[in-house]
């Protein structure tokens, strides 16, 4: 999937993605990421991913840069 980084809360080691195909946001966490430290990550970044549901809901996955 695609989407846009939404926001990065970097103290939290959180953030949030718009996705691309239903401008619906999505949460990941820092350890999802692939390839990237969240650090680089900055609102408004293209990225792709996949989604995984948890107990919480729908989080992303294997987010990295488009």
């Amino acid at each position: 999937m695609q989407g846009i980084v939404k926001k990065v809360l970097t103290d939290k080691k959180i953030g949030f993605i718009t996705q691309k195909e239903n401008q619906e946001d999505i949460f990941f966490s820092s350890e999802k990421l692939d390839n990237i430290k969240l650090e680089e990550l900055k609102e408004g970044d293209p990225v792709t991913f996949e989604i995984e549901e948890s107990y919480k809901g729908l989080v992303a996955i294997k987010v990295k840069k488009a």
